[in-house]
């Protein structure tokens, strides 16, 4: 089983990236060999001559090299974006959390605790606690503690 590592990459953003590129431009996928293979079986059948076919397989691989080249790119790009944009929703997302405002695990403290890490704060951040802390546990005593440094 293939661990997904985080939203900006593993397998599955892997093949929708992949398969954003492929499906598109109907791309498909094939070998060298397949190619000469083919080559030499319309050779042996008398419907190319050698010179054609080996001529005929030279462009095909270059033609596929300089795809592939720009499907990389592509690709390349397409997670590097979605990479940047999983780092920026993850920039905003601490910005909004408690934890934002200088107080981490904040759910999981309890009024005395709160109080005693309020000092660190900045006036911003002390608004932002108490807007949160009126938000979900509203207690008095974390209230009445900023209001006290706010003033």
């Amino acid at each position: 089983m293939t661990k997904r590592r985080g939203s900006a990459g593993g397998v599955p953003d892997l093949r929708e990236a992949l398969t954003n590129i492929v499906d598109p431009l109907g791309l498909v996928m094939l070998t060298r060999d397949r190619i000469e293979e083919a080559l030499n079986d319309a050779v042996s059948r008398g419907r190319v001559t050698a010179d054609d076919a080996q001529e005929l397989a030279t462009t095909l691989i270059e033609r596929g090299r300089r795809q592939t080249n720009d499907v990389l790119g592509d690709l390349e790009q397409m997670l590097a974006e979605k990479a940047s944009k999983a780092k920026r929703a993850a920039t905003s997302h601490a910005r909004k959390a408690p934890g934002g405002a200088g107080i981490a695990g904040y759910d999981d403290l309890n009024a005395k605790q709160v109080q005693e890490r309020l000092a660190d704060l900045t006036p911003p951040q002390l608004r932002k606690v108490r807007d949160y802390e009126r938000a979900h546990a509203n207690r008095k005593t974390v209230l009445r503690a900023i209001d006290q440094r706010l003033k």
